[in-house]
């Protein structure tokens, strides 16, 4: 599976941080911005800015090409991709037990990238901080009972109901059934202008 240049990119800074042995905080020193906002990239919760892409990929002392060299920039004109369920790359967002997030695909397309991912949300998971995403956030119930607190309002979903919101405002799912709960998430993210 090809994925998205910035899938790419956030990747990248997350390997060449652990790699070096550099924490969180560490790079956010050298880059000169927030630990949140380095975990958001890494965690694919926000697309950087140039100049702050820039600062990180100086602070991890890697020359601009060396760091984009092995990107895959295929921009194939394929209109059908098929992607088998081994394909699905396990992703690492918050630290939150019961939380298991699986990629299918990041591609861009007209407005900006689309990332979409499955997630397994196990009986009783529940998150105690809301997070935010610089994205449109779509999410399809497909098995279970979810609570969906998005700013101050909490929606009830049973399997089959969606919602749809901006990421930006804070939000948090809680697996209030009495089984895991399965959950489709498609992102549509902003190009910045």
């Amino acid at each position: 599976m090809q994925e998205d240049i910035i899938i790419q990119i956030s990747q990248k800074i997350k390997e060449q941080r652990k790699s070096r042995g550099i924490t969180v905080q560490e790079l956010a020193n050298k880059a000169e911005v927030s630990k949140g906002l380095i975990s958001q990239i890494e965690n694919n919760r926000t697309v950087p800015s140039l100049l702050v892409l820039v600062n990180i990929i100086r602070a991890l002392d890697l020359d601009m090409n060396e760091f984009f060299n092995d990107m895959d920039q295929d921009r194939r004109t394929s209109r059908i991709i098929v992607i088998r369920q081994d394909r699905y790359l396990p992703v690492e967002k918050e630290n939150s037990k019961g939380y298991h997030y699986r990629r299918v695909i990041s591609r861009n397309i007209k407005g900006g990238p689309v990332d979409v991912q499955l997630l397994d949300l196990k009986k009783g998971a529940r998150r105690n901080k809301m997070v935010k995403t610089d994205a449109w956030e779509y999410k399809y119930v497909i098995k279970g009972t979810v609570e969906y607190q998005v700013h101050n309002e909490v929606h009830i979903l049973e399997a089959g109901d969606s919602i749809f919101f901006d990421g930006r405002l804070g939000h948090k799912p809680a697996n209030i059934g009495n089984d895991d709960a399965f959950i489709l998430i498609v992102c549509f993210f902003e190009n910045a202008d």
